[in-house]
């Protein structure tokens, strides 16, 4: 017996199910018909497709208010809308649901509040993206680590996913959410059901997550929970994401190769450049010893570095790790903390300086590469042979512009805050002592240790800035810069 033909059967479906109950002697009782339903009355099998018709409308319609009510609720109370908290926060108690109704019948409001121990990895994932490693590299790098992917950080939540560590369709997740900037987005997965076999409708449908329309997608009007990431570095992040897109395979090539998954972990993976090409150095293997290498062969033909680059450039790694120890455990030594601090106030405010001109050079290249695209295509070259070299430069120049438009202005560090730097590194003493890759890998990333080696001169220039992932620098850098000679 059916209380009501409109809440039991939509579209098609009892057209599919009435032949089962005339087939096991089921009768049925619809309020509508006043009587028992009989399959050899026509009129009642029109009554009966009418109020399908008339279910699956208020379906829909029931669908589209809830949706805009939620809408409704995002954009104008930064409401939390449930589901899993994104990796980097958790869900806490937020007081009394504002709905008096269920506040009554004892319903919380929740709200999402920064878990700091994951919150220090999603910074770290945009910035190692914005200094040019890619999504794979990230997640090889926080696998060496040990850092506990998202699956195995919050099992219960993510029982559907093996935890198997860091992918990296998991980085590119966390770099696309615009949740980490503290506005509240909700909208930005639709289900949408699809038929479970096009060839047999009567097998029904099955519901598939799709990526919805920009249009589709609201936010809030103001921060609905604290930041982990600025809106400036996610946009930032976003236009560097869209130029690499932009270039297609030939930027992909030109690209800096991210950290590969080997046996042997590589300590200065993605730290060591080469002095006379500038480009990182690759992690090798030679007579079961740790090297880093540069090789001319894997230059562009034709590239003004050639006439310079040696064939092979290889650098050992326990040569290089013992002299930078050295020079760190002296820095950071407790007779010496004054010194380096009076060091690094002195260095503060000359990096943005630094990129913010960089920036304009690559942007100038690029500007004038085009004009020379547009003047060849003017004499009569085939504007088809330059689509890629035209795609390139575009997007070099678009990346550069975004740098230039978030590249912060130089600001004034206190002695304080310098201190801070310092002490938020830890027993820099004890962790050089243990010399474990995974404690001497986290020091060198809070050092952001950078190395460049010069071949001729058999020297290795190092330069540290310390904390300036911290969110209480503001934007300014201080580093220190020395240049450390090596043995044979």
């Amino acid at each position: 017996m059916v209380g009501d033909g409109m809440r039991c059967w939509f579209g098609n479906q009892f057209s599919l199910i009435a032949p089962r109950f005339a087939a096991y002697g089921v009768d049925l009782w619809v309020p509508e018909l006043g009587a028992k339903y009989d399959p050899r009355n026509l009129s009642q099998k029109m009554l009966m497709s009418v109020l399908a018709g008339m279910s699956e409308s208020q379906r829909q319609h029931v669908q589209a208010r809830v949706r805009a009510a939620m809408d409704a609720q995002v954009i104008n109370e930064g409401r939390h809308q449930g589901g899993r908290a994104p990796y980097g926060y958790k869900v806490v108690d937020g007081g009394p649901h504002p709905n008096p109704r269920k506040a009554a019948e004892g319903f919380r409001l929740r709200v999402l509040a920064i878990d700091e121990e994951t919150a220090d990895v999603v910074r770290r994932i945009f910035a190692e993206y914005l200094d040019g490693n890619g999504d794979r590299a990230i997640a090889n790098l926080l696998n060496v680590e040990g850092i506990p992917c998202p699956s195995e950080r919050r099992p219960e939540q993510n029982r559907h996913r093996r935890a198997d560590g860091w992918q990296g369709s998991s980085v590119r997740a966390i770099l696309d959410n615009p949740r980490y900037t503290g506005f509240a987005i909700f909208g930005r997965w639709t289900k949408h059901e699809t038929l479970l076999d096009p060839d047999d409708v009567a097998a029904g449908h099955v519901v598939r997550f799709r990526r919805s329309d920009p249009d589709r997608v609201v936010r809030s009007r103001v921060p609905a929970h604290p930041e982990i990431i600025s809106v400036e570095t996610f946009t930032q992040a976003q236009l560097l994401r869209r130029s690499k897109s932009a270039g297609g395979l030939a930027t992909a090539r030109k690209a800096e190769r991210g950290g590969r998954t080997t046996a042997r972990s590589y300590l200065l993976r993605g730290l060591v450049r080469c002095g006379v090409c500038g480009r990182k150095m690759q992690g090798a293997t030679i007579r079961k010893g740790a090297y880093y290498r540069c090789t001319s062969r894997t230059m562009a033909p034709g590239s003004l570095k050639l006439a310079d680059h040696p064939t092979t450039v290889n650098l050992r790694e326990s040569v290089v790790v013992e002299a930078i120890n050295g020079w760190i455990r002296e820095l950071f030594h407790r007779d010496n903390v004054d010194k380096t601090a009076a060091a690094l106030l002195g260095s503060n405010g000359s990096g943005a300086g630094g990129n913010f001109e960089a920036a304009r050079n690559r942007l100038a290249d690029a500007e004038a590469r085009l004009k020379r695209y547009q003047a060849a295509i003017s004499a009569g070259v085939d504007p088809t042979a330059l689509v890629d070299p035209i795609n390139q430069a575009q997007a070099e120049c678009a990346a550069a512009r975004a740098q230039i438009d978030t590249v912060p202005a130089e600001s004034n560090v206190t002695v304080a805050e310098i201190y801070a730097r310092i002490d938020g590194l830890g027993d820099v003493s004890g962790t050089l002592a243990d010399a474990t890759t995974a404690g001497l890998s986290r020091l060198y990333r809070a050092l952001n240790l950078e190395l460049r080696y010069e071949p001729k001169e058999l020297a290795v220039y190092a330069t540290t800035s310390p904390g300036v992932d911290s969110a209480c620098v503001r934007g300014a850098t201080c580093t220190l810069t020395t240049r450390l000679p090596l043995s044979r």
